[in-house]
C-alpha cells in the first residue's frame, strides 16, 4: 500500500482533476508499487419495491452507463496520472452495495516455493480449482485476503503480547 503522503497527494490531485459530477464524495485511492486504483461512489438507481433480479440488473446498467460515458475522460486522466506517478491506473465504482473494478493490472510476482508449498498448488490444479500453479497461487492470495481481517487482528494481538514480554524482560 502506498504511503499516506502519496495517497493523499494522488487523491488531492484527482479531486482537482475529476469532474465534480462523477462521484458522490471523495474517491478511494489504493496505491502499490505498480498500480493506482481509483474507486468512486456513483448514485444508485431507484430500486425500491423491486425484485433482487431487477435491482441487480439496474445496478449493472448504471455501472455500465458510467463506464461507457466516462471512458475517454478516464483514459485522459489516467494517462496524466501515469505520467506523474510512473504507475498504471485502474478505475472502479461503488454503486449501491456493489463494487465493480474496471481493467486492472495483473503484475507477475516471483517466488520460490519448497516442495510442500508446490504440492499445495498442484493439489489445487489437480482438483480443478485452478488451471495452473500461477492461478492456484492467486487463488491462495485471494483466500488469505478474504480472511485477512480476522487473521491480521489475531496477528496484531500476538505481536502486542510479544512486545509486552520483551518490555518486561531484562534490559541489555
Amino acid at each position: 500500500m502506498g504511503s499516506n503522503d502519496t495517497v493523499e497527494r494522488i487523491r488531492g490531485w484527482l479531486t482537482g482533476r475529476l469532474p465534480d459530477d462523477w462521484f458522490e464524495g471523495p474517491v478511494e485511492v489504493t496505491v502499490d508499487r505498480e498500480e493506482i486504483t481509483v474507486v468512486g461512489r456513483i448514485p444508485a438507481p431507484g430500486t425500491d419495491d423491486v425484485s433482487d433480479v431487477e435491482r441487480d440488473a439496474a445496478l449493472a446498467g448504471r455501472i455500465s452507463a458510467f463506464r461507457e460515458s466516462t471512458r475517454e475522460r478516464r483514459i485522459e486522466i489516467a494517462r496524466e496520472l501515469e505520467h506523474r506517478s510512473g504507475r498504471k491506473v485502474a478505475w472502479g465504482v461503488d454503486c449501491g452495495d456493489r463494487r465493480e473494478l474496471f481493467t486492472r493490472l495483473a503484475a507477475p510476482v516471483m517466488t520460490r516455493l519448497r516442495q510442500p508449498e508446490r504440492q499445495v498448488l498442484d493439489t489445487l490444479v489437480d482438483a480443478g480449482v485452478a488451471r495452473s500453479r500461477s492461478e492456484a497461487l492467486a487463488w491462495c492470495v485471494r483466500l488469505v485476503a478474504n480472511n485477512a481481517d480476522d487473521w491480521l487482528a489475531d496477528l496484531r494481538q500476538a505481536l502486542t503480547h510479544v512486545q509486552e514480554v520483551r518490555a518486561a524482560g531484562p534490559t541489555p
